[in-house]
């Protein structure tokens, strides 16, 4: 039997339309045009959802809703409303709604958003993974759920990997994964992120030292090849590698052996390395900037993750499992919330989305999240009209480039010019930041 639908509105046509749509998507409807008949027809039958519009005659649907909340707790209410009034519609969601639609509904939007309320939304692609290895991972696009479903049938394999990717996409991520569904998983998953630490240190960090090796090495070190021996190695940024420290990785890798830094022997090891870069690694090879051979020694297996841009399906999966981490699970995101995350390009991908999600979180109230609690610059970028006369409205045909630096030199005129402020804003490091800086030739 298909899902039932009550639909109240006085407006016949309205009825006649919402019907008709919903009977197309294979749902049963049944019409009120007043909230005293859909009362009396819940009597009789309870439906599997309300749609209600909220301006109603006699019992509006705000007090509709009240009312038969009070007898059918469990049967959930979606609203319309011609009024793009938000107090209506936050008071809605607070008395029990589950979502709302305005006027006039996108007849796709209301077809999904009953499918959604009603937990009958179709995915075509369906995991050859187990529930509990996919706990915590979003791969609703295609894309996405190639690459989990590749790296999960190599993930028992101790081939060398490379992730490649924009920054924020999810390279340790898919890192971590590979290595939980790996034979290793009893084993350390040691991370190091080779931009992030000195040139002159990386050496000793990776291989390890010994006692009075240099000046300041006043105890041995391991180093975190020997800390991820029998487990994963994840070399995060391997581009930023320097170049005069290459050959020794590249030895590492060829002999499964290190050498630490004032010693005079090799130590054996078993590892398995992952390797990531946000950077085009193979146009470096060719400028001179990366070896070739450990090119080819690192690139055993590729897995190159799309931008968050064109993961549209991944956007919501991963702004609710985001909810969750943040422990705001109980928290929703409005129908226009929704639409907005959507709209957005998101340069700084899942991490700049993360952030978009804390902030909502922290200025969100209630347990709804509305457009008015994200970061001022997805708000502009999905409603210029409201821009400041100091910014231009995106252009529909601009370049991924020119998006980025429109991005970019708005962020820092909100945070006046504060580059620690604006890097957090587009969810990328100060680093990443002042790279794109010197990139584009911005002086703000």
């Amino acid at each position: 039997m298909s899902a039932k639908i009550l639909v109240v509105d006085d407006e016949k046509s309205f009825c006649e339309l919402y019907t008709y749509t919903l009977e197309q998507a294979k749902f049963q409807v049944e019409t009120a045009y007043s909230a005293e008949e859909a009362l009396q027809k819940m009597q009789k039958t309870a439906p599997s959802l309300v749609l209600s519009d909220v301006r109603l005659p006699g019992i509006n649907g705000l007090e509709f809703l009240q009312q038969a909340r009070l007898q059918y707790p469990e049967t959930p209410f979606l609203l319309v409303t011609a009024y793009a009034d938000v107090r209506d519609a936050v008071n809605a969601l607070k008395i029990g709604a589950v979502d709302y639609l305005e006027k006039p509904v996108d007849l796709d939007e209301l077809v999904s958003a009953v499918q959604d309320v009603l937990g009958m939304k179709n995915h075509s692609y369906h995991p050859e993974i187990p529930d509990s290895a996919r706990e915590g991972i979003v791969a609703q696009s295609p894309a996405m759920f190639t690459i989990l479903r590749d790296a999960y049938r190599i993930a028992s394999s101790d081939a060398n990997l490379l992730i490649t990717g924009e920054s924020g996409t999810g390279k340790e991520v898919i890192a971590k994964f590979i290595h939980e569904q790996s034979t290793r998983r009893n084993k350390p998953l040691v991370a190091i992120n080779c931009s992030a630490i000195p040139a002159t240190l990386l050496s000793s960090e990776l291989f390890g030292h010994e006692k009075g090796a240099f000046t300041g090495a006043v105890t041995s070190r391991p180093g975190r090849f020997r800390e991820a021996d029998g487990g994963t190695l994840f070399l995060d940024e391997i581009g930023d590698m320097p170049l005069e420290l290459q050959p020794a990785l590249l030895r590492a890798l060829e002999t499964r052996c290190v050498t630490p830094v004032g010693a005079s022997r090799e130590i054996k090891l078993d590892f398995r390395l992952i390797a990531a870069t946000n950077r085009n690694i193979w146009e470096d090879v060719q400028q001179g900037r990366f070896r070739e051979d450990l090119y080819y020694r690192l690139n055993v297996i590729l897995f190159e993750l799309p931008p968050l841009r064109e993961r549209l399906e991944d956007i919501l999966p991963l702004a609710r499992n985001l909810l969750s981490q943040e422990g705001a699970a109980h928290k929703k995101l409005s129908r226009a919330a929704a639409k907005l995350l959507s709209l957005y390009p998101w340069p700084g991908n899942v991490r700049e989305l993360s952030n978009a999600i804390e902030h909502a979180c922290l200025l969100s109230q209630t347990s709804i999240i509305l457009p008015e609690h994200f970061p001022l610059t997805i708000r502009n970028y999905a409603f210029p009209s409201r821009l400041s006369s100091a910014t231009t409205p995106p252009n529909e045909r601009q370049t991924l480039r020119e998006i980025e630096i429109e991005a970019i030199k708005k962020t820092l005129l909100q945070t006046e010019g504060n580059r620690t402020q604006a890097a957090q804003i587009l969810g990328i490091t100060r680093r990443g930041l002042l790279i794109k800086l010197k990139r584009y030739e911005i002086d703000l």
